[in-house]
């Protein structure tokens, strides 16, 4: 059976989005592949025996080619697109980090992820830069990012005929950024602010002389290549020593994309929510929750998934509870009727004694029992655990996702449903530089 595969339409908004980053450098001639000799370090060090023949070849790597426009002339190409786009011009070029840096305001959920990876292979494509760096502010956020780009391979693979080699920094495998550099093809590293401004050991290892690694630090390295700077949120990185590590990484240039920017550079793109809402992007929003009622400790876990309804039949309900089986007690979900009786049902289970249904009302969600509790669709009672609430969570959404998405598609709306959590390592666990380890049942 082949992999189901996303298919992504291209929106003209985000079209527009990238276009608007790419006639900044209007003027800039196409470099690709300039190379340079890299630091490879202490190779005895690394373990690595080099033939001599192929030294200059192994030495070699590759960085984006400067820009050759004036300040006055990267100044002009903004100016032009901010008149295109009505948004008040700048008077002076943003130096924040590099040669510029520039500002795309985009609404959550419009596909600013795409934007950004979009933009990196068309300024591939016209100007011959290959070499990009994705901060984003936390490990949530890079683990998003990461999917991104595995889902749109095969995409831009389809508009570019090429994909983009990309790596998540990590300090225990510095093997990723030697492949980095070398490599002439559009190369990705993807790193979350902690991997490198933290207070832990790893954090600080980007910037020490490492045996492993040649006696070379990661971040000379890294710098050597003058990649362009992606800034995913940058109103999440704030700090005056954040901004001092960013510098470090030695940028061509620096994008920063957000929803609500905190600092201002040069904006060339707009989309805020009214925009988004007049190009009819967001048609609503709706936010499905669940009650759980903890009823006295002796009471049975109960979940009323849905009622059936039926021209044929009386009202049913599916129902989850507890079965006790002769080695084990598992929740199961069964479809039940008025008179059923859930001690019977359960074999036995003393919680459910006086649970006999008494009445499934459609109309209003509820189904009653004998002993006057009543349950809603939707909602839990009785020995509920954190566990269950997730389970029942993801379920619920999944449900209405396909439900909602039944009614909307031939209306040609797109049905996104997304999930809050409190904290990431509730749901997975990561050491203090952003690198996963076991995280035991809450992998599961």
């Amino acid at each position: 059976m082949a992999d189901m595969k996303f298919k992504f339409t291209i929106q003209d908004y985000q079209t527009e989005a990238v276009d608007s980053v790419v006639k900044v450098f209007a003027g800039q001639p196409f470099h690709d592949k300039i190379n340079y000799r890299r630091d490879v370090g202490n190779q005895v060090e690394q373990g690595a025996l080099f033939n001599k023949a192929n030294d200059l070849y192994m030495d070699m790597g590759f960085a984006n080619a400067p820009i050759a426009l004036a300040s006055h002339q990267i100044l002009k190409n903004i100016q032009d697109v901010q008149n295109n786009n009505n948004i008040k011009v700048s008077s002076a070029l943003a130096k924040h980090m590099g040669a510029c840096s520039l500002d795309v305001e985009m609404e959550t959920g419009t596909g600013k992820t795409y934007v950004y990876i979009k933009t990196m292979f068309e300024l591939n494509k016209q100007y011959g830069w290959s070499k990009f760096i994705v901060v984003v502010p936390s490990i949530a956020i890079r683990e998003g990012v990461q999917k991104s780009f595995q889902m749109m391979q095969d995409h831009f693979m389809e508009q570019y005929g090429k994909k983009a080699r990309f790596f998540v920094y990590n300090s225990r495998n510095l093997t990723d950024i030697d492949n980095f550099s070398s490599s002439a093809d559009l190369s990705v590293m993807i790193i979350n602010v902690q991997a490198f401004n933290a207070r832990g050991k790893d954090a600080r290892r980007i910037r020490m002389e490492l045996d492993e690694f040649g006696s070379r630090k990661p971040i000379d390295v890294i710098a050597a290549n003058r990649s362009i700077v992606i800034l995913d949120e940058p109103q999440k990185m704030g700090g005056e020593k954040t901004q001092k590590s960013l510098e470090e990484f030695n940028p061509l240039f620096t994008l920063n994309y957000s929803a609500t920017h905190k600092e201002h550079h040069d904006l060339v793109y707009v989309l805020d929510a009214l925009d988004a809402y007049q190009k009819k992007l967001v048609k609503k929003i709706e936010v499905k929750g669940f009650d759980i009622k903890n009823l006295r400790g002796t009471d049975g876990y109960l979940f009323l998934e849905n009622i059936i309804v039926s021209p044929k039949k009386p009202p049913m309900a599916r129902l989850e509870f507890e079965i006790g089986y002769d080695k084990s007690i598992n929740r199961e979900t069964r479809i039940v009727g008025v008179d059923d009786d859930l001690y019977a049902l359960s074999k036995g289970m003393e919680q459910y004694q006086g649970y006999h249904i008494n009445d499934i009302d459609p109309i209003k969600g509820i189904l009653t029992f004998t002993n006057g509790v009543e349950i809603h669709t939707g909602e839990s009672i009785g020995d509920v655990s954190e566990k269950d609430i997730r389970r029942v969570q993801i379920r619920e959404t999944i449900r209405s996702h396909f439900e909602k998405e039944k009614e909307l598609y031939n209306r040609g709306i797109k049905t996104l449903s997304l999930f809050f959590i409190d904290k990431v390592e509730h749901y997975r666990k990561y050491d203090e530089d952003g690198n996963e380890v076991n995280s035991g049942e809450l992998s599961s």
